[in-house]
């Protein structure tokens, strides 16, 4: 089978060196796995810093990266709620980005009707990730305010429409024209451009001087520092994750001011500790899905041989929401 291979740590601007697609030996999957024909992954920022070797995760080489993927299962465990021919989506540690690929049973969902295999892999990442941050960590409550950092990325987008489906406001700050575009379809209540030098009176002014009850950070660096300012009294500023290539500094007495607190926000760990959590985020998400409130930005697709290049769009900053990888010749269906 065909996959995009990594065989050295590679830095974010020379991805092509260190990845290319190679025919490898399929996948074999354990008593406890399932065994996915994929048709449909997506591109993560989590993908960039595990190429670079700077996620928590450093698979020996050579390795496949995909975070998730989507397609109908080839075997399954006898006995499990899942069998051959069925169309599902997994949450994996790496492997997406391939023909076929194993999942742990346990992190493996059933696709619903009428939901695309692109649909199921963004839900898969960005989406569940996103809804464990604002549902588990920040507890956001419908009538609270929420600041979207990033909000014209796959995770912004996610914030975004997630908040409105709890029922919250939502303030989005993105950068382009076209990722600005992507947070007003989401049904952000207040874009505003990171080029504009007062966005943060523009917040203040929309919450009345309150400021907001929740900070969505996926950004870090400097941004992180003057989202702060924006957090009201009792606030929660969510670290997601830190795009900008910095993890954010601040000082302690600032968050004692207002009584604030930082929270850090990991998939990674909710997959470890409360896989239930995990579940229970899956199935929100879906029903949300069957009922309009979310539906993820997927902005551009590539096939699999040009996924080095999705790779690089996405560490560029020249992508919009969603990135996937389609398999050739695979009916996204």
């Amino acid at each position: 089978m065909r996959a995009l291979t990594c065989r050295s740590w590679g830095l974010l601007e020379s991805l092509p060196e260190s990845l290319s697609v190679e025919q490898i030996a399929r996948p074999v999957a354990s008593g406890s796995d399932v065994r996915i024909d994929v048709r449909a992954a997506t591109v993560n920022f989590a993908d960039l810093l595990m190429i670079a070797g700077r996620y928590q995760t450093r698979p020996d080489f050579p390795f496949t990266p995909g975070l998730d993927a989507a397609g109908v299962i080839e075997t399954a465990p006898l006995g499990s709620r899942l069998r051959p021919g069925d169309r599902a989506v997994a949450i994996l540690w790496h492997g997406g980005f391939a023909e076929q690929t194993c999942a742990a049973v346990t992190e493996t969902f059933a696709i619903p009707a009428g939901m695309s295999f692109e649909v199921a892999a963004a839900l898969a990442s960005s989406y569940v990730s996103a809804g464990l941050a604002l549902v588990d960590v920040a507890r956001l409550e419908a009538g609270e305010t929420l600041l979207v950092l990033g909000a014209g990325g796959g995770a912004g987008v996610a914030a975004v429409q997630i908040a409105k489906a709890i029922g919250a406001r939502v303030v989005a700050l993105a950068g382009t024209a076209e990722k600005q575009a992507l947070a007003v379809q989401a049904r952000a209540d207040l874009v505003l451009s990171t080029a504009s030098p007062d966005w943060l009176d523009q917040v203040r002014a929309f919450t009345g001087s309150r400021g907001v009850e929740v900070c969505f950070d996926p950004v870090g660096g400097t941004r992180s520092s003057e989202a702060l300012s924006a957090v009201g009294w009792g606030g929660r500023h969510i670290v997601y994750g830190f795009a900008a290539g910095e993890a954010p500094t601040v000082p302690a007495s600032r968050l004692l001011v207002k009584n604030r607190a930082m929270l850090g926000a990991s998939l990674r760990y909710f997959r470890r500790d409360r896989p239930d959590r995990v579940h229970a985020i899956m199935a929100q998400l879906f029903a949300w899905w069957e009922d309009g409130l979310i539906a993820p930005a997927i902005m551009r697709r590539y096939p699999l041989s040009r996924a080095a290049e999705a790779l690089c769009d996405l560490a560029a900053g020249r992508a919009a929401g969603k990135i996937v990888i389609a398999m050739e010749n695979s009916p996204d269906q």
